[in-house]
């Protein structure tokens, strides 16, 4: 956001560099930077062609006018602020899409599936049954996580805390329906822990965790915008750094649940054609 006072053409004409007020979501420290970075170098070149007399003389010494930067969310650009809430998706990501989809492998591997098929219990009882431990699980990490984000890299918490957990278990449900899909997929735990590293890198890739979102190409944006861990990032970060509350995390909310209900059908036609 870019403010300009009312005078600024006047004091610009009168050689007293007016300050613009330029304040910047630094959330991202390497994306803010670079942005900073190309804003300063346009201030030096923006007027170059407009001004004449001893104003053109002055200005090849030094700006016309003053950019007052203020850095939002993370003042000393400080990349843990940014790493430790990425650090988040990624894990749980990992973890809950390679426990399910094992889990369910190791059974068919086992013939203990063919006991479970046995039972007159319905596939989304089975996926249900399944999922659920694995949120406990998930849970659990998470608090080894956000204790050492808080007791050793001191990221702040500035949105609600309820808020974070009831996004984290969504989060955790999507991957947790992938991690189902792939073992009605897999016919051996090998091939269910390939499939996991094919979902687990691009999303660690292309969700602006390692890059910054809008520096990528167009068709990896794209991409990008499928996978839940991208949303998630958005969420968590605005909720930490930010304060974000449940208005404001809407339309990162509603792609995460449509991925939920995509991957979670898929996972359930698939398990019954393993019961056919």
């Amino acid at each position: 956001m870019i403010v300009i006072p009312p005078d600024f053409s006047q004091r610009l004409v009168r050689g007293e560099k007016p300050v613009l007020l330029v304040s910047v979501d630094a959330t991202d420290p390497s994306a803010s930077g670079n942005a900073i970075a190309a804003l300063n170098q346009l201030s030096a070149q923006a007027l170059r062609h407009d001004l004449k007399g001893p104003l053109a003389q002055l200005q090849q010494q030094a700006p016309p006018f003053e950019l007052r930067i203020h850095r939002r969310y993370n003042p000393e650009g400080l990349s843990r602020y940014n790493i430790v809430p990425g650090l988040i998706g990624t894990i749980l990501t990992m973890t809950m899409v390679m426990l399910t989809s094992l889990a369910m492998t190791r059974e068919r591997e086992r013939g203990t599936m063919e006991n479970l098929l046995a039972t007159p219990v319905r596939p989304a009882e089975v996926m249900v049954g399944k999922i659920l431990p694995y949120v406990v699980v998930g849970y659990v990490q998470l608090g080894v996580i956000l204790g050492a984000a808080w007791l050793l890299f001191e990221v702040p918490m500035e949105g609600s805390f309820a808020l974070l957990m009831a996004m984290i278990g969504l989060f955790m449900l999507a991957n947790l329906a992938v991690g189902f899909t792939f073992s009605t997929l897999a016919r051996n735990q090998l091939q269910a822990m390939q499939m996991t590293f094919f979902f687990f890198l691009p999303s660690m890739l292309l969700s602006g965790f390692m890059f910054p979102f809008r520096g990528m190409p167009q068709w990896a944006q794209y991409l990008g915008e499928v996978l839940p861990l991208t949303h998630f990032l958005r969420i968590v970060r605005g909720i930490l750094l930010k304060g974000n509350e449940a208005t404001q995390v809407l339309p990162e909310l509603w792609p995460m649940l449509l991925f939920l209900l995509v991957a979670g059908a898929v996972a359930l036609k698939r398990y019954r054609q393993t019961l056919d």
